[in-house]
């Protein structure tokens, strides 16, 4: 895997610091809810609850190799814009908006912005979009 060139190298840090928001964010909460449950979960709140402790792990592998888990952060700036486009704009244009649809669409918006800025793009397009149709034979 082609590294970044050394001037960028304090995107590798961005991205380190980046991991650690979102470690520090999603691990407590969902870890402790896991491990200490106060009551039983439906279904789908178990699935997420469990979907953002073990995204919360990723995260930690990403302060040690940022660009080996760089699709977790674009997972991130993906799901944030769908959310955004399939959850917050139908509730706004609908009048439907509530008080909690409002905060996740600031965190959204903080993440798409960190995302944003902080991906190298550049290796995204070499590593990722150059080559998804070029087949190799090993």
């Amino acid at each position: 895997m082609e590294e970044l060139k050394k001037p960028y190298n304090w995107r590798l840090h961005l991205m380190r610091g980046l991991f650690f928001l979102n470690v520090i964010s999603l691990a407590y909460d969902n870890w402790s809810t896991i491990l200490f449950p106060k009551e039983q979960m439906d279904t789908l709140t178990g699935v997420a609850i469990s979907f953002w402790a073990g995204f919360s792990l990723l995260n930690f592998i990403g302060i040690r190799f940022p660009l080996k888990m760089l699709p977790i952060l674009l997972l991130q700036l993906l799901y944030k814009s769908a959310w955004i486009i399939g959850t917050y704009l139908p509730a706004k244009n609908s009048g439907l908006l509530n008080e909690g649809l409002k905060e996740f669409f600031w965190i959204c918006i903080g993440g798409i912005v960190f995302n944003v800025l902080i991906i190298p793009w550049g290796y995204v397009y070499r590593e990722y979009i150059k080559n998804f149709l070029r087949f190799k034979n090993k």
